[in-house]
């Protein structure tokens, strides 16, 4: 069974800053790709960011130029490096593994006050 743990979320001021950290228990490569996702109160869970196997990146448009999905050096690891934070940002973010079927970690709060 995959397990998948968020942890770094918190409450900050606008403008300031986050980083996300997954830890797999097993290494990020046996999966095609390794996502974050948010949810907030009352909306979809939407993507966020996204890295394939060989390091392709996409973004949401909303976080584009101020989020960054990135691999440790570790293997079993992915970084959501988050900037410039705005209210709307606040939501519980989930990390996801994409492999013959989707996993998901537990979520981690993220609250940017004004």
């Amino acid at each position: 069974q995959v397990q998948l743990v968020e942890s770094g979320g918190g409450l900050v001021q606008a403008g300031g800053s986050l980083r996300l950290s997954c830890a797999a228990s097993e290494t990020i490569f046996s999966f095609n790709v390794m996502g974050w996702y948010r949810q907030a109160p009352g909306k979809q869970r939407e993507l966020v960011a996204r890295i394939d196997r060989a390091g392709s990146t996409n973004y949401a448009d909303s976080v584009k130029g101020r989020f960054t999905i990135s691999r440790g050096s570790a293997k079993n690891t992915v970084y959501l490096q988050m900037d410039s934070l705005k209210p709307e940002d606040t939501a519980v973010y989930y990390c996801n593994a994409k492999g013959i079927i989707d996993h998901w970690g537990q979520g981690t709060q993220v609250t940017v006050s004004s």
